[in-house]
C-alpha cells in the first residue's frame, strides 16, 4: 500500500483483542497463524503482543472471564462482521496454509467488488479477521 504521495505507507495499527486465556490464545496464533510473541506480562501473565511481519495484535487477559466481544457475536445481525482486516501480500497461499493447519475459514477466498481478493478466518475466540491482498497493486 501506498499514500497518497505514493510513498510505501508507514502507518499501522494494533487492535487489542479481550481474551480469556492469553497464554493459550498466543499459542493458538503462533501454532495456527504463524505470529510470534517474544514475551508475557505479569506474574500471572495477562498482555502479549503477536505478530507476524508487520501485523501485530495484541492480547489482554482481563481479570474477569467472558468478556471477550468478537463483533459478530455482539452484533450478530451485521453480516460480514470483522473485528480485524489484516492486508497481505498472497491470499490464495495464505488461505491455502491456514486450510491446512485446520484453522477455521468462515468465508473461502475470492474477489471483492472493492478491489481486494480475501477471505476470513475465526480464532480460538472467536475473533474474525478478513485477510486480504489489493488486486490492484
Amino acid at each position: 500500500m501506498t499514500d497518497d504521495a505514493g510513498q510505501p505507507t508507514r502507518w499501522s495499527i494494533a487492535p487489542c483483542f479481550l481474551v480469556d486465556d492469553v497464554v493459550a490464545t498466543a499459542n493458538w496464533y503462533r501454532d495456527k497463524l504463524g505470529f510470534q510473541y517474544e514475551r508475557f506480562w505479569g506474574e500471572q501473565p495477562y498482555f502479549t503482543m503477536v505478530f507476524r511481519r508487520r501485523v501485530v495484535i495484541m492480547l489482554f487477559q482481563p481479570p474477569a472471564k467472558g468478556l471477550m466481544r468478537p463483533n459478530h457475536l455482539a452484533h450478530p445481525e451485521m453480516e460480514g462482521a470483522i473485528d480485524a482486516y489484516v492486508w497481505i501480500d498472497d491470499a490464495d497461499a495464505l488461505h491455502a496454509e491456514y486450510a491446512a493447519k485446520g484453522v477455521t475459514i468462515v468465508r473461502a477466498v475470492c474477489d471483492q467488488p472493492y478491489g481486494c481478493r480475501d477471505f476470513d478466518i475465526e480464532d480460538c475466540n472467536g475473533y474474525r479477521l478478513c485477510l486480504g491482498q489489493d488486486l490492484n497493486a
